[in-house]
């Protein structure tokens, strides 16, 4: 049933679900950006000045470990906002944030973002929603990362891109995926050969195109499905 509160000139969850007078004082600060693949949109270990709310496309949130080695530890589109540290508190966030699928959407001064959270109820709720959210989501990833074959972690990431870009037709290159994914790019291509040899996805230039979501969410560990019905219920997808 559609959420009768949910604001159709937005297509951010967590923007469209405000109330009308908490969106009317976020409107003067959001001002429109584009968000191209591979743009770093907060750095670890320094102040967040700016959040950003996305309408289309997919930022990675990835830890990178003294020997150079990375990890994507969770990832954000249309179900939240980046910087959630702006709003805790923390001032800083140990990871980086880099945009692995391009889109647009808003960015804000995280000050601003701070102050109009204190003094509105509904805009903080939908804040710390999106950051419980986020929270699961990690959680989540940290176990799966451990205990899971990486064809079942590519089919799990494939299908939580799908969720927030809302299109069958991901643009990913092998070596993203390998950086994303904390493994050798011969190690991807050995998984999305097994998934494409099994039917359920497609992979050629930078391209991977889902042909069998049932088979895909089958060949995925429980972990897709876990967070996606926390997100669900909490809604920030839909």
């Amino acid at each position: 049933m559609p959420n009768p509160h949910i604001q159709e000139s937005y297509k951010n969850r967590l923007l469209a679900a405000l109330p009308a007078l908490a969106i009317r004082q976020l409107v003067p600060h959001l001002t429109p950006v584009d968000l191209p693949r591979n743009l770093t949109l907060l750095e670890p270990g320094r102040t967040v000045e700016t959040v950003y709310f996305l309408e289309q496309g997919v930022c990675s949130i990835v830890a990178t470990l003294k020997n150079g080695m990375t990890v994507e530890v969770g990832m954000t589109g249309r179900d939240g906002f980046v910087g959630i540290a702006a709003v805790l508190g923390a001032g800083q966030s140990p990871n980086r944030c880099i945009m692995q699928i391009p889109g647009y959407g808003f960015r804000m001064n995280a000050k601003i973002l701070a102050e109009l959270a204190d003094a509105s109820a509904p805009l903080r709720l939908s804040l710390m929603r999106s950051v419980y959210g986020l929270l699961v989501q990690t959680a989540q990833t940290a176990a799966c990362n451990r205990v899971h074959e990486l064809h079942e972690r590519l089919a799990r990431w494939l299908l939580m891109c799908h969720d927030r870009v809302q299109t069958d037709q991901i643009l990913i290159t092998q070596e993203f995926l390998a950086i994303l994914l904390g493994t050798r790019r011969s190690s991807v291509t050995v998984a999305a050969g097994m998934l494409q040899k099994a039917g359920l996805i497609t992979y050629a230039r930078g391209r991977v195109i889902i042909q069998d979501h049932a088979g895909l969410e089958d060949a995925a560990c429980e972990c897709y499905r876990v967070v996606h019905d926390d997100a669900v219920r909490l809604g920030l997808l839909d």
